[in-house]
């Protein structure tokens, strides 16, 4: 009975995790990813879409993207979308395709980012655990409905912290690969 509450949160907490893990994808570290042009937007003939779906990206070299676009006369626009963007990224084109050359990163700015990877982490932690607070208070309603024993309760509840710390140690160690990457120079 309690066994659907225990799915429900985990596949829950799963979502707080993958999410976690899209956001530190959207992260410039030292090394080029097409993963940073994600939420790019270029106006397509009055359209807005996604760099993705108007041009053909790649990382040619560790800190450079390229962009190819599908039709010539996108490149100013797409210059101007990722401009418009603040990813802190200057285009330079040659007619036909834009690099997008990524500088080292300082010290002191991958502290910065650390610093804020640390932040996103503790908030998806906070949202593990309010989903956690969550499912034990709708086993203590089944409980109290009379749907499960307190012995059920006691085992739902043992069981809903083992996943809970489960996938706080998965959050944890997201958070350790990133930071990992961050720091490498």
């Amino acid at each position: 009975m309690y066994k659907s509450v225990i799915t429900e949160m985990k596949a829950h907490m799963e979502k707080s995790v993958e999410d976690l893990r899209k956001e530190y994808q959207r992260i410039r570290t030292g090394r080029a990813s097409t993963s940073l042009l994600d939420e790019v937007k270029v106006d397509y003939y009055g359209n807005p879409s996604s760099l993705s779906q108007v041009a053909t990206l790649a990382v040619p070299e560790p800190r450079t993207i390229t962009i190819t676009p599908w039709e010539s006369k996108m490149i100013g626009p797409i210059e101007k979308a990722i401009l418009n963007a603040n990813l802190g990224l200057t285009p330079g084109n040659d007619g036909k395709l834009i690099r997008l050359n990524l500088p080292p990163l300082t010290e002191e700015r991958r502290k910065e980012i650390v610093k804020g990877m640390k932040k996103m982490d503790e908030d998806h932690k906070v949202a593990v655990r309010n989903i956690r607070r969550k499912a034990i208070d709708d086993l203590k309603k089944m409980e109290k409905d009379k749907s499960i024993t307190e012995d059920e309760l006691k085992k739902a509840e043992k069981e809903v912290q083992t996943v809970t710390d489960s996938i706080i140690a998965k959050l944890d160690e997201i958070l350790a690969h990133k930071e990992k990457e961050v720091m490498e120079v």
